[in-house]
């Protein structure tokens, strides 16, 4: 039987939490599940206000709205990333600014990061690579230097921390996904972490069709109106009450994960002993999640062939990101920052191993003797 890359789990009370959303007969939105869903992140965020929307997507729709990106501003981000993060700053007329990243944790590389800050630069988005925190000390230290603001794209950080700090609790804002390939999902799905209190109230009319609908069900104006920026964020309450059924074993669903992990991790060692092979090492005080477990061909000729013969051996092994300063769109839409040599070689030479919640013991197993037959040969 071939073993999947990503397999979608329910974890608990979906489908009774659906339909407990259709006996409310409020599935439009901002209901009883996309409440409790908020409370939950927010609680995980150290309090921070949160406002779930329809992506992760759509969530770095409004940082970017929410940092005032205009026609000629500039943003800084690594290349190695999905093209919504660059997406999110093209439409608001930006220019995104790629960086190049770290080897070891594969995100942006934050000693790079002054040398690209022009007088057009408004903000930085750093990426926490398969829930590995980027260095946030020295990257917060910067954006204070230079009066910008930090997005975080959590896309894959639920339940990672950078020291004793939650990703997604460091930046003025942050962004998170539960797509189905996610540690947490909802089918799409995602969530607006706002812990700059300024940029609070205008976040809440952004997420509103930039109306402020939200001060009126609160019986602070006599009527709603159009008063800025907007569109239609919020998640319906179907997608809400799905995630919240996610949400209430999420500490548990990523307690397996890393279990997997660091299975994968002790049994391949012996791998890159021989020099067959690269591991990831995450640095000690970034506290991963499991997400994404990598390894490293020596080529990126290699990379091809290892697809091909795990794919021969039904394990369903994948690439990753194609950099975005190289594909058609980057080139027309951005610029780089240097040279970016270790995005290159990253991006040539990873495969992603299958883990998600539905791996068994015996599934996991066949996917090391795989790696160990074509790492070998």
């Amino acid at each position: 039987m071939r073993i999947s890359f990503n397999v979608p789990t329910l974890l608990g009370r979906e489908l009774e939490y659906i339909n407990d959303a259709l006996e409310q007969k409020v599935i439009s939105g901002n209901g009883k599940f996309t409440a409790l869903c908020q409370e939950f992140l927010s609680r995980l965020m150290s309090g921070s206000p949160t406002l779930l929307t329809t992506s992760c997507s759509s969530a770095l729709e409004m940082s970017t709205i929410l940092a005032s990106i205009e026609s000629g501003d500039e943003v800084i981000l690594p290349s190695f990333t999905f093209p919504s993060t660059a997406n999110a700053i093209v439409l608001r007329g930006g220019t995104p600014v790629f960086v190049d990243i770290s080897p070891d944790t594969l995100n942006i590389d934050e000693q790079l990061i002054e040398a690209a800050i022009t007088p057009r630069t408004k903000a930085i988005i750093v990426v926490h690579y398969g829930g590995v925190a980027c260095e946030m000390d020295q990257i917060s230290a910067i954006a204070r230097r230079h009066g910008l603001l930090v997005i975080e794209d959590a896309a894959h950080a639920l339940h990672a921390c950078y020291g004793q700090h939650p990703l997604g609790s460091l930046g003025d804002v942050a962004a998170f996904s539960f797509h189905e390939s996610k540690n947490i999902i909802s089918g799409e799905g995602g969530a607006l972490i706002i812990n700059n209190a300024e940029l609070m109230s205008r976040a809440e009319i952004i997420w509103e069709h930039g109306t402020n609908r939200l001060e009126f069900n609160r019986g602070k104006v006599d009527f709603y109106n159009w008063v800025d920026l907007g569109s239609s964020f919020p998640p319906s309450e179907i997608t809400a009450a799905f995630l919240y059924a996610q949400l209430e074993h999420s500490r548990d669903a990523t307690d397996r994960r890393l279990a997997l992990w660091h299975n994968y991790a002790r049994e391949l060692q012996p791998l890159e002993n021989a020099e067959k092979l690269h591991l990831p090492h995450p640095p000690d005080h970034c506290r991963h999640n499991g997400h994404i477990f990598y390894l490293l061909a020596p080529s990126s000729g290699k990379r091809t062939e290892w697809l091909n013969r795990l794919d021969q051996r039904d394990v369903n092994a994948v690439s990753h990101y194609v950099p975005l300063h190289s594909a058609p769109a980057g080139r027309r839409f951005g610029r780089t920052a240097g040279s970016l040599p270790v995005t290159e070689d990253i991006a040539g030479r990873i495969v992603r191993l299958p883990l998600h919640l539905g791996l068994s013991e015996d599934d996991q197993s066949r996917v090391v003797d795989a790696v160990r037959h074509v790492a070998k040969g």
